[in-house]
């Protein structure tokens, strides 16, 4: 692997970033073509971004303009999200098909014009429409401002590690058939780091990615799960990680020998190499703690300290059981805002709009269906159906008939969420928005269920970040619970865990008008109707209004 080269062009890439403190317009070009791929010793076409799996990495610095101009080659209709830009008053270039655009067709284009305002840090794009960002998918790696360090000790070099997963057969096929069914899809058959899985049994050849190191040297490693379906855990044998940030936003830094990321997540952790040569294994398995079918395989790669012989054995790890529950919580447990004096922690104390939503499971009626009934997925009962327009063109242009601003605001029905379950596991099926007046604060709990079973869900939030005040096994006691938050330094993100047969509480204030999904990042949950808009109504004058569409918005 020419992971040596790869650290290079970053090098370069960061030196051609301009002397000066002056916000720049960076422009890309995505071409979306199909690209053959060898994986477990067998080819298939994939969708991908200019031949490229992982995609290009966007290099930007904070506050920069970019513009990326995405040219659908392919027989899909495609859209590109920014996962974690804020999109500040322009969610046109926000991505997720019918929610803030209509897709780009066969032969069409689009470009995507945001700014990273008062954004650094590790984010990540991928496609937002079917099961397309299985492969198309890549990082966004937003330097701070020129002559602005890092709140830790500078790195020597820095790497982005993408985790995925791999599918022998065509994941649009994958998805389809389980669709066809009313059944859960076939898991993966392999993870990867940056698109390699290493070798494993049936196809012990193939080489995995190789991370080239020198002795006594700080890495950066921007690592990114861009997994359809599975939460990670990641080592590196025989080395310390110091996690720094999470989701773009910098953390108290704490040391770790494993970290938790989900799908949608990031994590930059510092990597210090303290041997003096040898092969170490790098290494990425799924956690799963409900009776719920994983790809049970490990992703491998190498660490390889630069003059050691390639006969050299490499020192393994063993990776966490997929059930390590405890080891997965603690290390959620771990995460704070860093709430310095430069990079303060605004949690919103007074609160406008308390919600609670349970995210679970259920089962519809289906009469072509194998057991007439199909899996389905709900926010508080209701298993969102996508529109025909984008919800974002219906807000703007107030065209009727497309979605209802009637989402509830707690659970219709309530019981014994983690207890015993009701009988009936029937959904309400449709397009409904909660509406938020600008500026408005909100506290969201986010409730697991036992329908079907309990299971962690990593629920992801378009436009915003929020703060991660509390979390706990069980119902969320109303009474109790909030007493327990962490109202001063509580972790910073965009996409949170929500534990199995527990919940999760989030805050934040809804100063970006516009629509605004939000989602759980398992892409069969999200496929299965686990997801829901937020709409934020404009606020007073121009600078807290969204702005009109770009005249080369996708039509449907």
């Amino acid at each position: 692997m020419a992971a040596f080269g790869i650290r290079i062009m970053l090098l370069v890439a960061a030196c051609l970033l301009p002397l000066s403190v002056e916000a720049m317009v960076r422009h890309y070009k995505f071409n979306v073509v199909l690209k053959n791929a060898t994986r477990l010793c067998s080819t298939k076409p994939i969708v991908t971004i200019n031949g490229k799996f992982p995609g290009p990495t966007i290099y930007a610095r904070e506050d920069d303009t970019v513009l990326v101009k995405v040219v659908n080659h392919v027989k899909y209709n495609v859209s590109i999200h920014w996962h974690g830009v804020r999109q500040l008053r322009t969610g046109w270039a926000d991505g997720p098909a019918y929610i803030t655009q209509c897709p780009i067709q066969p032969g069409q284009a689009y470009v995507y014009n945001f700014t990273l305002t008062g954004q650094r840090g590790t984010l990540w794009w991928h496609a937002h429409i079917l099961w397309l960002r299985a492969t198309v998918h890549g990082a966004l790696v937003i330097l701070p401002k020129f002559r602005v360090p890092y709140p830790f000790p500078k790195p020597n070099m820095e790497q982005v590690i993408i985790l995925s997963e791999w599918w022998k057969s065509d994941t649009e096929n994958v998805i389809n058939e389980a669709l066809k069914s009313g059944l859960a899809p076939n898991v993966s058959d392999a993870h990867t780091v940056n698109g390699h899985p290493g070798p494993i049994q049936g196809c012990a050849s193939q080489d995995g990615f190789k991370l080239e190191v020198q002795p006594g040297n700080t890495y950066l490693l921007r690592i990114i799960n861009a997994a359809l379906n599975e939460e990670l855990f990641f080592k590196i044998a025989g080395h310390e990680l110091t996690v720094v940030e999470v989701d773009a936003v910098y953390t108290k830094p704490f040391k770790t020998d494993t970290i938790l990321i989900t799908p949608g997540q990031t994590t930059n952790v510092l990597l210090t190499t303290t041997h003096a040569t040898g092969k170490y294994m790098v290494a990425a398995s799924p956690f799963m703690d409900a009776p719920i079918a994983v790809d049970n395989k490990t992703a491998t790669a190498t660490l390889h300290y630069l003059g050691t012989l390639g006969s050299t054995i490499t020192t393994f790890t063993p990776m966490p059981p997929k059930n390590a529950t405890p080891l997965a919580t603690t290390f959620a447990g771990s995460l704070r805002s860093l709430n310095s004096k430069i990079y303060p922690a605004r949690v919103p104390l007074k609160i406008d709009h308390n919600l609670l939503f349970t995210v679970s499971l259920g089962i519809n009626p289906c009469a072509t269906c194998v057991n007439n009934s199909r899996v389905v997925a709900d926010i508080n009962n209701v298993t969102f159906v996508m529109p025909k327009i984008s919800l974002l063109q219906a807000h703007f242009f107030n065209i009727k008939g497309v979605f209802t601003d009637d989402f509830p605001g707690n659970p219709p029905v309530v019981y014994n969420f983690t207890g015993t379950q009701p009988s009936n596991l029937k959904t309400m099926k449709g397009t409904r928005v909660y509406r938020l007046p600008y500026n408005s604060t909100v506290e969201l709990v986010l409730q697991d269920t036992g329908m079907i079973t309990p299971e962690n869900h990593p629920i992801h939030l378009h436009g915003f970040n929020f703060f991660v005040v509390g979390r706990g096994q069980g119902n969320f006691n109303p009474t109790k619970d909030p007493k327990k938050f962490n109202l001063v330094d509580p972790v910073e993100r965009n996409t949170v865990g929500v534990p199995a047969g527990g919940w999760t509480a989030i805050r934040f204030r809804a100063d970006n008008p516009g629509v605004w999904f939000m989602h759980c990042h398992l892409e069969i949950h999200t496929t299965w109707g686990l997801k829901m808009a937020f709409v934020v109504d404009n606020g007073k004058g121009p600078n807290e209004s969204l702005l009109p569409p770009p005249s080369d918005l996708p039509k449907c």
